[in-house]
């Protein structure tokens, strides 16, 4: 748990867009680390959508940020930003928050302040990393998660729960993690969600592992799996061997998702 002598004062500023004749939409966060001159930006991702002539503009917002940051420093491209953001995009009022990890909390300001436009669903779903456990099959939307900055959400994309170590130290114990329907293609060496069928069809159990197939030529020139290995990245788990009709993939492995304060 985090020490409160960890914690240090922040500033942020939320964005809005605000087209004539339309309510004002909010856009994004601006955090400021004070003693780190550190500024830290998200900001949303469909800017096509205003329908206004600076969409190209807003597209770019971020990197503009961040480039005068580079030029000016942190709090001189804040204050810049709120004397003169006053057009489609205005700022609200400088407001305190507090935090250990700035970016953690970067992204719950987000959350609790912009609309969830290119978030990803988590469902209730336990892709168990060192056994198998039963579990409600995908479908169950809990809730939804913006990825990471530099992944942009795309469609069949989800965030599932992994509990177990066999995947660690890539994939720690109860990590929340972004995965991606598989995209066709050669699977072997993939880290994939898979759903291992039950003694029953209501039985759904879900392991995440390093898929790896050994294949067979037959003489007639086509080719089948000879074995399928689902390896963990632990060396104190031991690696399973399955047939083509005892599972079927669910998903692909894109990141472990930062924990949020």
């Amino acid at each position: 748990m985090t020490s409160a002598l960890q914690m240090r004062p922040l500033e942020y500023i939320v964005l809005e867009v605000c087209l004539p004749g339309a309510t004002p939409e909010r856009a994004g966060v601006i955090l400021l680390d004070k003693a780190a001159n550190r500024l830290y930006v998200k900001a949303r991702r469909d800017w096509e959508s205003f329908e206004t002539e600076e969409s190209e503009v807003l597209s770019g917002l971020e990197e503009t940020i961040e480039s005068m940051v580079r030029d000016h420093g942190a709090a001189e491209t804040l204050a810049y930003i709120e004397s003169t953001f006053d057009g489609v995009i205005r700022s609200t009022d400088r407001q305190q928050t507090v935090a250990a990890d700035p970016e953690a909390r970067l992204r719950r300001l987000y959350r609790e302040n912009v609309n969830t436009v290119g978030a990803v669903p988590v469902i209730k779903l336990s892709a168990a990393a060192g056994g198998l456990s039963e579990e409600q099959l995908p479908g169950d939307v809990i809730g939804s998660i913006d990825p990471p900055s530099g992944i942009r959400p795309a469609p069949g994309m989800f965030a599932a729960k992994v509990v177990g170590c066999s995947m660690e130290p890539l994939i720690p114990d109860g990590s929340y993690c972004l995965f991606k329907p598989h995209g066709g293609g050669s699977r072997s060496g993939a880290k994939l969600l898979i759903e291992k069928f039950g003694s029953t069809d209501a039985t759904a159990q879900f392991t995440v592992k390093v898929y790896r197939s050994e294949k067979r030529m037959n003489e007639d020139g086509t080719w089948e799996h000879e074995r399928i290995r689902m390896i963990p990245l632990n060396p104190e788990f031991e690696e399973w061997n399955l047939t083509p009709d005892e599972f079927k993939v669910i998903g692909e492995f894109v990141a472990v998702l930062p924990a949020e304060e």
